[in-house]
């Protein structure tokens, strides 16, 4: 089932459930669905990797939102913040973790044959294009130059 089929049916859901957060980042999530949709070159469908990357931007937005706002001491706000990244991490696929983040990116150098930092271009090209979704760009370019180092 589609993602925009999903977002219909947990607005109705949450419109039900009086869920003032969960419906704020449903209707998040279907506007940028929208305007993606509907952008110039977009041709009106999107496929799934467009829908990740999508939320993917939406997730990124909140934690970078909430950070600021705990830096400010705006604590109402971040809650919201918060609320709506919850949501919106639902429909993105699992996280990988650390453990499975470090076997993935090792696999990868030892593919493209790296082995100094000078190689990390190479290695994050590759890591990006494989890991996409599973992990946050942050984690990946962090671990990347971790192993590199050694």
């Amino acid at each position: 089932m589609s993602l925009e089929l999903n977002i219909n049916a947990a607005i109705k859901a949450a419109m039900l459930a009086k869920s003032e957060a969960e419906l704020r980042a449903l209707r998040a999530i279907k506007a940028a669905l929208l305007l993606a949709k509907t952008a110039e070159g977009g041709g009106g469908e999107l496929t799934e990797a467009d829908e990740t990357k999508l939320l993917q931007k939406l997730a990124k937005q909140r934690k970078d939102s909430l950070e600021i706002f705990r830096q400010q001491n705006r604590e109402d706000l971040a809650v919201k913040e918060e609320e709506e990244l919850v949501v919106i991490e639902k429909y993105l696929p699992k996280q990988m973790d650390e453990a499975e983040l470090r076997a993935a990116i090792s696999e990868i150098i030892a593919t493209t044959g790296a082995s100094s930092p000078a190689d990390m271009g190479k290695v994050m090209g590759a890591a990006t294009k494989q890991l996409a979704g599973k992990a946050d760009g942050k984690a990946i370019s962090a671990l990347v130059k971790e192993l590199l180092a050694k």
